[in-house]
């Protein structure tokens, strides 16, 4: 939702001549350090179709016989995949974890036809796209189940794929995790409101009072979200006592997976999904959800107004599931993982990964 151009700027920068990268020699040292050498692991990038979508799939573990963690990412279409050199090497010890770019984002949506692509837009097919994932990658690794996660955006699509199909899951882990739409952008835009007078921010108020009421009835606005957003990140309901997180937007630079190229795409494919899938979104929620038959863990950040965590707590407290945990960061807004990694990979050793069970694969 935060990482858009207008679409015109993107497809320019796709237009634009190759130009050589000056970040390669940063990007060759992290590719280095992030090598996994152990003889057991596994390291690996390739191209699938997911509901007749071109997509790539980026898998990385210290040992397969660790339990398969798949992360889908937020969004829509801001992918992980470039991130995750900068937080997920202890994750592999443990775990085998698969990034996806999703249809529409990233490396995928150079290589698919927009106009065909367009109507496929829509939150169940992304359900069934990770459904279809998860059993690709039982076959190819030889597994029963996996461990699903899921970013923000990406929660969404969790928690439908965990309703649909807990019999592939081990568990469900929730980060930012969204429950109601509308809702979250009523809060959202109140507290953000709220702060501004706070701070005696006329220009902030000015703004957002501009925009109200927020979201409105309706499809959501894609302006509005703009403005709304702007505001709620620089006063950290993104990344916590970080009003200019710049880190986090240019981390992708030095990512080994991905070249400049890649980052155009990953521009243009946010800008274009966006526009198709943000009106669809305004009537999505979960409260009707009170009951999932595996496992589920929140990893919340306290301060979270982008997708308000306190939505989230009340509607885990009614949620009946086989084991449920919930994990506060006090620290973290909406990305725990980069604002406390050392205690996201804590919460992950300890609450997730005993709930997968050794040796649980399919026969050879």
């Amino acid at each position: 939702m935060l990482r858009h151009l207008t679409l015109s700027a993107a497809l320019l920068a796709l237009a634009a001549a190759p130009a050589p990268d000056p970040y390669m020699p940063g990007r060759e040292i992290v590719t280095d350090l992030n090598k996994i050498v152990t003889a057991n692991g596994v390291q690996e990038t390739f191209e699938t179709r997911l509901g007749g979508a071109r997509q790539i799939v980026n898998v990385r573990g210290a040992d397969k016989n660790n339990p398969i963690l798949v992360f889908i990412h937020g969004g829509p279409a801001s992918v992980e995949m470039p991130l995750a050199w900068s937080f997920q090497r202890p994750w592999e010890d443990y775990f085998t974890v698969v990034h996806w770019d999703q249809r529409g984002a990233g490396r995928s949506f150079p290589l698919n036809d927009q106009a065909a692509l367009a109507p496929t837009l829509k939150p169940e097919r992304y359900r069934d796209d990770t459904i279809e994932l998860i059993e690709q990658l039982r076959q190819r690794y030889g597994k029963r189940k996996v461990v699903l996660m899921g970013l923000s955006w990406g929660s969404l699509v969790g928690l439908m794929v965990a309703e649909k199909r807990p019999d592939l899951l081990y568990a469900y882990v929730g980060v930012g995790q969204l429950i109601d739409f509308r809702e979250n952008e009523v809060e959202g835009y109140n507290w953000t409101l709220a702060e501004a007078r706070r701070r005696g921010d006329a220009l902030a108020v000015k703004e957002l009072q501009a925009i109200a009421p927020y979201p409105g009835p309706g499809a959501f606005d894609l302006q509005k979200l703009d403005i709304e957003r702007k505001w709620n990140v620089a006063y950290g309901g993104l990344l916590w006592g970080r009003p200019d997180p710049q880190f986090y937007f240019h981390l992708g630079r030095l990512s080994p997976e991905y070249t400049l190229a890649d980052r155009q795409a990953w521009d243009a494919g946010s800008a274009y999904t966006m526009k198709i899938l943000w009106p669809q979104l305004a009537d999505m929620s979960f409260k009707r959800l009170t009951r999932l038959d595996v496992p589920v863990v929140l990893l919340l950040g306290r301060h979270d107004t982008t997708t308000a965590s306190t939505i989230a707590a009340r509607w885990f407290a009614g949620l009946k599931a086989p084991k449920k945990r919930l994990v506060w960061f006090e620290n973290s807004a909406h990305i725990p993982i980069f604002e406390e990694p050392g205690r996201t990979f804590a919460a992950l050793l300890t609450e997730v990964r005993p709930l997968a069970q050794p040796g649980d694969d399919l026969p050879k």
